[in-house]
């Protein structure tokens, strides 16, 4: 049987041009569709891969913020102790500056002086005594000044003629009583002066002096 075509030539191209359209339109669809759909699953990877740095950063953040805070509490307890260390240094110190005061009064007192009351008051100290010259007060105060260890700036506060009775009352001892104030030194002043001779000494093959020995000290008899 023979099939003979009855539509028009220019409808039959018509109709073919309009199927190619549609079919490259629904390629480009797909096309397009597949690359939105492929460049949204980037994205979202990127976002993804970001959001697992920035959690590891935070992570991390508290992490350190728990060491500093670490690191912070050590330190204050390392302050801590090292406050209540100079507080018994201090302490030990404060119950030896008594013997320091007295052995370098010992030591630095010259022949001829008597001290009748020594007063401290944290670093004053309140010295009056009688003397038999005024050069022995002199001499007092140049030891004091110039070779105590633990004595230093010595003020002459008073000084006056008195006549203490002997035996012969028709022939008194004219003696001189005394006041003077003294500072004594603190125990790092003391380590450092001491530390610095130590240098120069230590050159020539001399030790340099350091604190006194804590030797018994007498009671001034009258």
């Amino acid at each position: 049987m023979i099939l003979i075509n009855l539509l028009p030539h220019r409808e039959e191209k018509r109709r073919l041009r309009k199927q190619a359209f549609f079919a490259g339109l629904g390629l480009a669809v797909g096309v397009g569709g597949l690359l939105v759909s492929g460049g949204y699953a980037v994205q979202q990877q990127m976002i993804s891969n970001q959001q697992a740095r920035n959690d590891y950063l935070a992570a991390a953040n508290r992490k350190l913020d728990e060491e500093i805070k670490d690191v912070s509490a050590l330190k204050a307890e390392i302050e801590s102790l090292k406050a209540r260390q100079r507080a018994v240094e201090d302490l030990q110190t404060n119950r030896n500056m008594p013997v320091y005061l007295l052995n370098e009064l010992v030591a630095q007192t010259p022949e001829g002086i008597y001290l009748s009351s020594i007063r401290q008051d944290g670093r004053t100290v309140m010295v009056t005594g009688m003397a038999q010259t005024n050069e022995r007060v002199s001499e007092f105060l140049r030891n004091t000044g110039n070779r105590s260890t633990w004595l230093e700036r010595p003020e002459l506060q008073e000084i006056k003629v008195s006549a203490v009775a002997q035996k012969d009352a028709r022939n008194p001892k004219r003696l001189f009583e005394f006041s003077m104030r003294l500072t004594l030194k603190q125990p790092q002043d003391v380590d450092e002066a001491a530390g610095g001779a130590a240098a120069p000494a230590g050159a020539k093959g001399r030790k340099a002096p350091g604190r006194p020995a804590l030797a018994p000290v007498a009671a001034p008899q009258s």
